[in-house]
């Protein structure tokens, strides 16, 4: 949609060649289709139109640069040479013919417009050696990481478009935990090489990796390495998003598929005016970390017709974390989600729990999913900071949620879904704290027209004693075949409206620790004891 076909481009060349006599050139600049402005309308906040980028008429082929697609040649060069030339010569489009292609690292420069034909097939290489250990950010914090296989840094004005396929080669670097196989799968990955850690659950591609893992006390960025020695042991260990874009302006992902990536698919961090439009994402459901798109600290975002099937959570909005975060001080904001469909995921649409810059100003609309742990999921934690609201969600299908259509987790851990136990929940510390600057805030949230067949938990409220989940509008809701209804904890003025549960095992609504819980015109309070309403 926003980008012109071969034929339009060309008529368009010959058009203003003629009508300028000559004096126009291949450097002419192209229009882009415009996003429908429909899109703009209605919304429950200002957004400026993200802008679109457009790219000179001049056109090279990796080809003509000495790429082969037979596979086995290694294509690095050919494609970042192509793209330096488009980039030196004022830009223009670098096409992917049809093929296997096999390659290292690609570099995106302004005004490229990456074009990929139909039966483009990009794999990159599972070669660690080919991909430097780089100083950026993960998981919210600043730390060093393998270069991404497709990257970009300031550049402004650029695109991947067409039909191609990108793998990422994930399966090369990924660990795998014992639990999300069959035993067959199980050994024969085993049999495969690597190495297993000392419990036996989790297989590692190489002993660097392992040792990596050792290195890392929370989450996936070890710890105490001084030297450049020490982190390029550990090289298969600091697995990269496939794709990474920092500080981009002017950036559009269209038509194009991505695909086992090594940790995260698709990371635009810092990035304003970004457009993905009929972007496919397909990752295994027991990768691990393997989130299809994390739109982190970026402004003024589109986010349309996408399908993703994720590892892990499927469409996520970040702004950094903890201390890290708050003094980068960019929230994500002015983003419109729309058609999209997600298939597994840890969450169809999530926020967190790296926000501590502030998620704010987010239209999420006509969204599938299908089998996700979560629904709509909000996490975060104590220690994060950061504020998350005017979040507006609506007309949301689901079904064969196992976890919780809604889930609010201030308590997050680090853990997915479905391994949060019944006793994590009652060791949480509800000690009343202070409110500083390390203390999550989730307010101002409407949601409403859901529709889900099929859950676990209808809903959970589960936010901080002393920063309780605030302002949710929840309104013209269905969900039926749930295993058990609501619970609301540690939350303060909730409206619910219109919302029907139809769950198996007790009430609709149980609540505790929470004040101004509006139910169909009737106000609840409760203690520490947990409280059953039965609808009116």
């Amino acid at each position: 949609m926003n980008t012109l076909s071969e034929k339009t481009l060309m008529t368009a060349g010959i058009a203003c060649t003629l009508f300028f006599t000559g004096c126009c050139t291949n450097r002419q600049q192209q229009e882009t289709v415009a996003i429908d402005d429909s899109i703009y309308q209605n919304l429950p906040f200002d957004m400026p139109k993200v802008e679109q980028p457009s790219f000179p008429a001049y056109e090279v082929s990796i080809a003509d640069f000495g790429a082969k697609s037979d596979g086995i040649t290694l294509n690095t060069d050919a494609i970042n040479n192509a793209i330096k030339d488009v980039h030196a010569k004022g830009g223009g489009k670098v096409t992917i013919p049809g093929g296997i292609w096999l390659t290292g690292p690609v570099e995106i420069l302004s005004n490229v417009n990456l074009y990929t034909e139909k039966n483009a097939l990009i794999i990159f290489t599972d070669d660690f050696g080919a991909y430097p250990v780089i100083e950026t950010s993960f998981e919210g914090l600043n730390t060093r990481r393998c270069q991404s296989p497709i990257s970009a840094r300031h550049a402004e004005n650029i695109a991947i478009t067409g039909y191609g396929v990108f793998d990422g080669a994930g399966d090369a670097w990924r660990p795998v935990k014992k639990e999300k196989m069959t035993e067959r799968q199980w050994n024969n990955l085993i049999r495969s090489g690597g190495v297993v850690d000392a419990g036996g659950r989790i297989w590692y591609p190489t002993a660097g990796a392992l040792k990596g893992a050792a290195a890392t006390r929370k989450f996936n960025n070890p710890e105490g390495l001084q030297t450049s020695e020490e982190w390029n042991e550990i090289r298969p260990w600091l697995r990269p998003v496939l794709l990474n874009f920092v500080k981009c302006k002017k950036v559009l992902l269209e038509g194009v598929t991505f695909k086992n990536s090594p940790g995260w698919c698709i990371h635009p961090l810092s990035c304003e005016s970004i457009t993905l439009n009929n972007v496919k994402v397909f990752n295994p459901w027991y990768s691990q970390n393997g989130d299809a798109l994390d739109l982190e600290s970026c402004k003024n975002a589109l986010v349309l017709n996408c399908i993703f099937d994720a590892g892990d959570d499927a469409i996520c909005l970040k702004s950094g974390k903890d201390g890290n975060g708050r003094r980068r001080g960019e929230p994500c904001q002015n983003v419109i989600i729309k058609n999209n469909t997600v298939f597994h995921g840890h969450g169809g649409f999530v926020v967190g729990s790296e926000m501590s810059g502030g998620v704010k100003n987010i239209y999420v609309s006509d969204c599938t999913f299908l089998g996700t742990d979560v629904g709509l999921r909000f996490k975060s934690t104590r220690g994060r900071g950061g504020v998350v609201e005017n979040i507006y969600i609506r007309n949301i299908h689901m079904i064969d949620i196992p976890n919780e259509p809604l889930l609010f987790d201030l308590f997050y851990g680090g853990k997915g879904p479905d391994e949060v136990t019944a006793e994590d929940e009652k060791n949480q510390d509800k000690t009343l704290l202070p409110v500083t600057e390390e203390t999550p805030a989730f307010r101002n949230i409407h949601i409403s027209g859901i529709y889900c067949k099929g859950a676990g938990r209808a809903m959970f409220f589960n936010g901080l004693p002393e920063m309780p989940v605030e302002n949710v509008i929840i309104k013209d809701v269905v969900i039926s075949g749930a295993k058990e209804g609501a619970v609301i904890s540690q939350a303060l003025n909730i409206t619910i409206e219109n919302v029907r549960i139809e769950a198996g095992e007790g009430a609709p609504f149980r609540i505790r620790n929470a004040k101004g819980i509006r139910l169909e015109g009737e106000t609840y309070n409760a203690g520490q004891r947990l409280e059953t309403i039965h609808q009116p």
